[in-house]
């Protein structure tokens, strides 16, 4: 289902945020398509399930999944109107990252193919 970078600095929890928000947004898990439980998905992966409940939270948090009692977690549908807050967050960062990209020598042209690789 997803790999994880067991020596990455990044926690596993937000490795699987990180996956489980592409999936979405590659269409992918559609609005209203039930999610693994926590225990399933736990043992799918291989990991603690309070790990997979950490991810659910902060996904159920922000806007990427609901939950109904006694159902489960489910991909939240999109909102016809912008967030513009999540907007600025994810200015923010981009903007964060690239000025880092550009620290490292990374040039234009492969920001572009960057940018260019994150829309398919």
């Amino acid at each position: 289902m997803f790999e994880f970078d067991w020596r990455s600095r990044q926690p596993i929890y937000e490795q699987l945020i990180d996956k489980m928000k592409e999936m979405i947004v590659r269409e992918l898990w559609q609005p209203h398509d039930q999610l693994p439980s926590v225990r399933m998905m736990a043992k799918q992966l291989m990991v603690n399930p309070n790990t997979i409940q950490k991810a659910y939270r902060e996904l159920e948090r922000d806007g990427w999944i609901y939950s109904i009692p006694g159902k489960g977690s489910f991909v939240a549908p999109r909102s016809k109107e912008p967030n513009i807050e999540a907007i600025a967050a994810v200015r923010e960062q981009f903007v964060r990252l690239v000025k880092e990209a550009r620290f490292l020598g990374v040039t234009d042209e492969q920001l572009w193919r960057w940018i260019i690789e994150g829309e398919r």
